[in-house]
């Protein structure tokens, strides 16, 4: 590609990126702050070569088949289940993701959560700022200890040894399961135990969830999951929304099935459950698992590196579908 390639920037990013970006490519920055319609994305995308967008931005066949032109589609995310990888590949388009800048931070929140739900912090809040705390007692607002509990975790890939290294500073016991069983070397350095689904669910004190969206792990957790986990036990969810079934979910609330639950993400996204935003036993974010200054702006720079690798004849550095390169080199 000639080094004025034209790109969208879908919606706005950090500035460093899209100067970065500028710097390289003609730019075209969508005005709007909010996600673009199926048919404004196909009408901006127009003439275009490169596109740099959110998770709410659908890269399916219906989009591919309308701009032909469209080279790389670069996500300012790690997950991307926004895009269609095999209709990518087919049309020769290449998709990036923002894997590892984001790791330590959603590790973080996933944590910050998890000890929200246990020990009440945003019903706390709640009960402080409705004027209700009046005088101490012995047993306001009792909550359940982290150290030394059991934590199990499914998905061990960066994020949820992340998790891991943060649960072995509280002296958890330290649950995991996959589709890939880590290294031995990986399992003693953080002390994990590899078990079983059920056994997970059955012995752990926190289950948190760090899978990505596939077919096989839509609805992970949902009643018969929820149905084997400890009347006790706290589900942290900072993946995918539709991970867990939220119905099931609000149903094992409510009946006292597991004590709580702290969520990032939501099964229909931006909408949240109605009954859980009722619940006082579930501490609700919007989606901020990464969401510090600098590593949304890290998310944002990568996400620039990628495209602008793309447009200028090199390979992106975290390319999905590799295949496409392999198409074009037979």
């Amino acid at each position: 590609m000639n080094q004025r390639a034209k790109v969208l920037v879908s919606r706005r990013i950090p500035q460093p990126a899209i100067d970065m970006l500028a710097a390289r490519l003609e730019v075209e920055v969508s005005e709007h702050d909010r996600p673009l319609t199926p048919e404004e994305l196909r009408s901006r995308l127009a003439g275009k070569q490169g596109l740099v967008c959110l998770l709410q931005d659908k890269i399916n066949e219906q989009l591919l088949s309308a701009v032909p032109e469209l080279k790389v589609a670069s996500n300012v995310a790690v997950g991307y289940d926004n895009m269609d990888l095999a209709a990518a590949t087919r049309r020769g388009v290449l998709l990036t993701n923002t894997p590892e800048v984001l790791t330590d931070t959603t590790a973080d929140f996933a944590f910050a959560l998890l000890l929200a739900a246990a020990r009440r912090v945003a019903e706390a809040d709640r009960f402080v700022r409705a004027g209700r705390f009046t005088e101490w007692k012995i047993d306001l607002l009792l909550g359940q200890d982290v150290h030394h509990a059991t934590l199990g975790i499914f998905g061990m890939g960066r994020i949820g040894r992340a998790l891991a290294r943060r649960g072995g500073g509280f002296d958890m016991r330290l649950l995991y399961h996959d589709a890939t069983r880590q290294p031995a070397e990986v399992e003693r350095e953080l002390r994990l135990e590899y078990v079983s689904k059920e056994t997970l669910l059955g012995e752990s004190d926190f289950i948190s969830l760090h899978v990505p969206l596939l077919p096989a792990t839509r609805h992970l957790i949902g009643a018969a999951e929820l149905a084997m986990m400890k009347r006790t036990a706290i589900l942290v969810n900072t993946a995918r929304g539709p991970v867990v079934d939220e119905q099931a979910l609000v149903d094992a609330l409510k009946a006292g099935g597991i004590a709580a639950a702290g969520l990032d993400v939501f099964e229909f996204e931006p909408r949240v459950h109605p009954e859980l935003m009722q619940l006082d036993n579930v501490v609700l974010a919007p989606h901020i698992a990464s969401a510090s200054v600098a590593t949304r702006r890290r998310m944002a720079m990568l996400a620039a590196e990628n495209c602008i690798a793309a447009l200028t004849g090199r390979i992106p550095p975290n390319l999905l579908n590799p295949r496409v390169l392999e198409k074009k080199r037979l």
